[in-house]
């Protein structure tokens, strides 16, 4: 008898950058299971300076590292968009997210907007609305008073879970003899 391995736990952090608002989710893994440990969001619109905002998002994302202790940060790309100066602020925005891992070594991964919809939805063009009731049906959660930035924030996490949680990847080959060797029962021999 063969005893199976426990699967690793790891946890996520996801953010979606935005100036006025950045989200965040915070998910544990443990296997093909995800688990939401926490979802929220940073208000940034009491402040008129870009600098304080950004001193404010690379503040409490290394406050929110620091107290659910992820093993790697998801984070949305800026979109490609018409007005240069918001393409500028949101890219600073997430520099200041990157920077604050950075300084906790955590490993980062950035996804396109659309790539984590289509990971969460099945259509990269989803509504924010469609997106956050996939995520209360998978992760089993009530939506009220949260806002869609924090769950664009926990898809970008689940994105990535989703990303980097293949179990095909399991099975690797060397050659077709060792293909043959794994799957006696998908190898059809001469005279069957």
């Amino acid at each position: 008898m063969r005893l199976k391995a426990k699967p690793k736990e790891r946890i996520i952090l996801g953010i979606d950058p935005g100036t006025s608002i950045t989200g965040y989710g915070v998910i544990k893994t443990s296997g093909t299971t995800p688990e939401l440990i926490t979802i929220g969001s940073i208000d940034l619109s009491k402040y008129d300076d870009h600098y304080l905002k950004l001193k404010c998002i690379f503040e409490r994302t290394v406050g929110i590292i620091d107290e659910y202790h992820p093993d790697e940060l998801a984070i949305e790309a800026p979109f490609y968009g018409k007005n240069v100066q918001s393409m500028l602020k949101l890219g600073r925005a997430q520099g200041a997210a990157i920077a604050a891992a950075l300084t906790r070594s955590l490993p980062i991964f950035e996804y396109a907007p659309r790539k984590i919809k289509m990971s969460i939805t099945g259509q990269g063009a989803a509504s924010k609305e469609q997106v956050a009731a996939m995520l209360m049906n998978i992760l089993k959660f009530n939506l009220t008073e949260i806002k869609l930035d924090a769950t664009d924030g926990l898809a970008a996490a689940l994105c990535h879970f989703y990303q980097t949680n293949n179990p095909t990847q399991e099975k690797a080959y060397n050659s077709w003899k060792d293909f043959m060797n794994k799957n006696p029962k998908r190898v059809k021999k001469k005279g069957d």
